[in-house]
């Protein structure tokens, strides 16, 4: 859920999808699993819930996945 209600803000997809945004603006062009190592590193996430933000983001056309590295849109 984007935005629940009944949990913590920071279990939410928003949330999580908020910080790889962050690391992604640091640095752009990452591969997948090198980037959900560094997300571990800043929060413990599971990857399917690492998944899920990565779909959010590309459903808002923030980031975007090709040749397995994570890159921000333009």
């Amino acid at each position: 859920m984007l935005l629940p209600d009944n949990i913590h803000p920071e279990n939410s997809i928003y949330y999580n999808g908020a910080l790889v945004l962050q690391l992604l603006q640091n640095e752009d062009n990452v591969e997948l699993l090198e980037l959900y190592e560094r997300i571990v590193q800043i929060r413990n996430i599971s990857f399917p819930l690492f998944v899920l933000c990565l779909d959010w983001l590309y459903l808002i056309n923030a980031a975007e996945v090709k040749n397995n590295k994570v890159e921000l849109c333009s």
